[in-house]
């Protein structure tokens, strides 16, 4: 899954995102480019899923190409 979070501009953001991906799935792979402002999630979560967490957190994630 490649996500796009507009509003993810720092460090703290990152772990707030990470934190909400590993709350569905603790092993989940989180990769994390602030500059691009995009994640990278390989996980066994759905995808409607981690969506849904992230919205929940505050961080509204676009599908990346």
């Amino acid at each position: 899954m490649k996500f796009q979070i507009d509003n993810m501009t720092c460090g703290g953001c990152a772990r707030s995102v990470t934190k909400a991906i590993h709350s569905l799935d603790p092993h989940a792979k989180v990769d994390i480019d602030l500059p691009q402002k995009s994640v990278n999630v390989a996980s066994v979560a759905d995808e409607s899923a981690v969506v849904a967490a992230l919205e929940d957190v505050g961080y509204p994630p676009r599908r990346a190409a």
